[in-house]
């Protein structure tokens, strides 16, 4: 696979959202710093946020956070808190990509509407075993956390 790397320029602004309870399961053994590195090929990293619900451990939150990301805790539905926010994004001027780290099709029409609105966009899955078709078809690039 081509190293995202080579695709943009360290101009680039980005912004990361990452499903929690998709991408940091024990089987796929994701490194959140892992995801960070891989965003940070794309460009200058605006946003990097973790995504996860009311269950998420108070270290789990802390290990995010030391990683410099912003952690969104929620008590309801943890994909349409991210869709919406991501959504929100993609909409906003000066935003140049948008990369999702999930294994969910349910941000497929996000990705859809951040490519109509000008945004590249990129689906992080976390392993081979755990990468969506759809996901990686609806973006303009796809990478794949090494497992």
């Amino acid at each position: 696979m081509q190293p995202l790397g080579s695709l943009f320029s360290e101009k680039t602004t980005v912004a990361l959202f990452v499903d929690g309870p998709n991408v940091l399961r024990e089987e796929f053994d994701v490194d959140l710093d892992d995801v960070r590195t891989a965003a940070e090929e794309l460009g200058r990293l605006a946003v990097t946020r973790l995504y996860v619900d009311e269950h998420a451990t108070p270290g789990l939150i802390q290990a995010a956070e030391a990683r410099g990301f912003e952690v969104v805790v929620t008590s309801g539905d943890v994909d349409v808190k991210l869709a919406v926010d991501a959504t929100e994004f993609a909409l906003t001027d000066g935003l140049d990509v948008l990369a999702i780290a999930s294994r969910d099709t349910d941000f497929k029409p996000v990705l859809e509407k951040a490519a109509r609105n000008g945004v590249e966009t990129v689906a992080i899955a976390p392993g081979e075993h755990g990468r969506s078709d759809a996901l990686r078809n609806a973006a303009h690039e796809a990478y794949v956390l090494e497992e």
